[in-house]
């Protein structure tokens, strides 16, 4: 891994407290600051993946294997939160708005199915797509996951604005907090435990400083200790396997 291609990969920075007041600003409810925090790690992660892998040397097994197998994190991560919210958050959804806007609300649940349908088909691609780079090792399937790492990363940039901006004000709007708790208590991903601790560190990563409290807040006080005493090193570590440079904060 050369200094030169360091220099190429996009890293995330800690926000700023100026950073931190304004994005604390907006009156997001519950359920639309926990769907952008999740939507900011995916489209962060993807696009990083999809510059760290051009210049990933071929024939490197660990380096293959630990880009590879952040890509499968990311993509179940991903699924996962679609999962949830087409059994579980945009029926809710629809049974909360008035019914004056109700044919509205659904017709933009119907886009985002179709949007997230395709997304999903090409996240179950890059599965194959790192699967064929594991085995071959060559430039050629090297390249291969990384095109289809930006195309998901530029499709899921465009899908999670739309939705940011259609469907998220109607979840802050008309969805409560306690439906939002109700839901998120059944949304479990399964991941092992390590794994959710990467995926923690992921999203505590350049959140502001509100969003930090209240995941942090939100989790069992086991998973708080866990993180403080071997958590945060952990991820530290596997960002820096991962993109050759520490975490942003």
């Amino acid at each position: 891994m050369t200094a030169a291609a360091l220099r190429t990969v996009t890293l995330p920075v800690p926000r700023r407290p100026a950073d931190d007041e304004a994005l604390a600003a907006p009156p997001h409810g519950r359920a639309g600051r926990s769907e952008r925090v999740l939507h900011q790690l995916v489209r962060r992660e993807l696009a990083i993946l999809a510059e760290v892998a051009t210049w990933a040397p071929d024939g490197e097994c660990a380096r293959t294997g630990t880009l590879t197998c952040h890509a499968g994190l990311i993509a179940r991560v991903l699924l996962h939160h679609h999962a949830v919210e087409r059994e579980a958050v945009w029926p809710a959804l629809l049974r909360a708005v008035p019914a004056g806007i109700r044919d509205d609300a659904a017709a933009a649940v119907a886009a985002w199915t179709a949007a997230t349908s395709g997304i999903d088909a090409q996240l179950r691609d890059l599965d194959t797509a790192a699967r064929q780079w594991a085995v071959a090792g060559s430039p050629a399937a090297r390249e291969g996951f990384a095109r289809l790492c930006r195309t998901l990363a530029d499709d899921v940039e465009a899908q999670t604005t739309e939705e940011e901006a259609i469907l998220l004000p109607l979840l802050d709007a008309h969805l409560t907090d306690a439906e939002w708790a109700r839901i998120s208590r059944g949304a479990r991903c399964g991941l092992p435990a390590r794994q959710r601790l990467i995926v923690l560190g992921l999203a505590l990563e350049d959140c502001c400083a509100d969003d930090r409290a209240r995941l942090l807040g939100g989790l069992p006080r086991s998973t708080r200790l866990a993180w403080r005493l071997y958590g945060g090193g952990r991820y530290r570590a596997a960002v820096v396997r991962l993109r050759g440079a520490p975490p942003a904060a």
